[in-house]
């Protein structure tokens, strides 16, 4: 139990220091994290397995993160061809990219930054803990709440960025309000979806892949939409 609380205060201070004291050492910082908290786990006597990391699951779980990434950048896709959705693309985050910064956000801040750190907390470390204590249920309750937590920070200035977030929730201090909250929610119940990719391939390289491609492909297309259609 130490362990556990250990690695959610361990978290909760990386999440101010990325967002709040010191958002240029996003990479470094993020990098450091997962390898405590990977040590944090093998020394409350996980195992590379317990953790999706083994071999044999790393081998298995290559095979359901190609198909679960291409199947979402097909979503986003069509989701971009089709004018009613295509609004959720334009993000002056994203837009104001040039291409070596968009490069470095898709090949670097993403996979080794994001990816990296979340799934290896949430979806390793985290879930691995309390699924041996008290089930999978548990586990996945516990880890998507604060993953869903993990994202306050981040989405406070997402109306101002968004066009369909502004559009839906308004400008205003509400509207502020009322997009964190939702992007607490949505962010959990995303987290229930990796938690479940986890739990069925026994791998944490799907949640790992479909998350690197959701992030990286969103970046990919806002960026264009940008280009194609201009800003919002």
């Amino acid at each position: 139990m130490r362990m556990l609380l250990l690695v959610v205060l361990v978290l909760a201070v990386v999440n101010a220091v990325n967002n709040r004291l010191a958002p240029g050492l996003y990479v470094p910082v993020c990098v450091t994290t997962a390898a405590l908290l990977v040590l944090i786990a093998r020394l409350s006597g996980l195992t590379a397995d317990d953790l999706g990391l083994g071999r044999g699951s790393v081998r298995r779980g290559l095979r359901w993160g190609l198909i679960v990434a291409t199947a979402f950048v097909a979503v986003y896709l069509a989701g971009l061809a089709v004018p009613f959705t295509r609004d959720v693309f334009q993000d002056q985050r994203a837009a104001g990219l040039t291409v070596g910064e968009l490069v470095y956000r898709v090949l670097v801040r993403v996979p080794l930054g994001t990816v990296l750190l979340e799934e290896i907390a949430f979806r390793g470390v985290l879930w691995a803990m309390v699924e041996r204590r008290w089930g999978h249920l548990w586990a996945t309750t516990f880890s998507s709440f604060l993953f869903g937590l993990w994202h306050v920070l981040p989405s406070r200035g997402l109306t101002r960025a968004n066009a369909a977030a502004e559009a839906v929730f308004g400008a205003g201090s509400v509207g502020v309000v009322l997009s964190v909250v939702a992007a607490v929610v949505g962010t959990a119940l995303a987290g229930v979806l990796f938690c479940e990719l986890r739990r069925r391939s026994g791998s944490l390289i799907p949640p790992m892949a479909l998350h690197f491609a959701l992030n990286s492909a969103g970046y990919v297309l806002a960026w264009a939409a940008g280009r194609w259609w201009g800003s919002p």
